[in-house]
């Protein structure tokens, strides 16, 4: 009877987790005061530069291409490797490139740029990360 009762309560609480996870950890992505949030995407707080006006009209999913490309930029990219991204749905397209890291107190921070190609343009938008004790980056402005 325990053992049926601990699997009901494991079964239940990933239940929660496959019908919330994914949006506790990406947010809601179509209101923009979500991005202002101190959320942590993809592992950025706040999902970086993507996730402000660089963004804005962007889908959902080219958004979240694009917050994962900047996180290998800044985890684990050689300055000045670029680290691309696409989404073949919407044609929407980019690419990230990090700076050399280098330390504030006891944070690694870098640089980098994010050139998004969308709707036939090309925009970008530059900005500094630096690394938090549990791994994630939160973007400086």
């Amino acid at each position: 009877m325990r053992s049926s009762a601990l699997i009901l309560l494991a079964a239940l609480m990933l239940s929660g987790c496959a019908t919330g996870g994914l949006s506790r950890i990406a947010g809601d992505l179509s209101n923009p005061s979500e991005q202002a949030s101190g959320e942590t995407i993809g592992g950025i707080v706040g999902g970086g530069l993507i996730m402000g006006d660089l963004g804005a009209n962007l889908s959902r999913r080219a958004r979240l291409a694009g917050v994962d490309a900047e996180y290998v930029a800044l985890e684990k990219t050689p300055p000045g490797q670029p680290v691309a991204w696409s989404d073949e749905r919407s044609g929407s397209s980019g690419r990230v490139v990090a700076a050399p890291p280098y330390r504030v107190g006891s944070q690694d921070c870098r640089s980098y740029e994010h050139a998004v190609n969308a709707e036939g343009a090309t925009r970008a938008a530059r900005g500094t990360a630096c690394r938090n004790e549990d791994g994630s980056w939160t973007l400086l402005n």
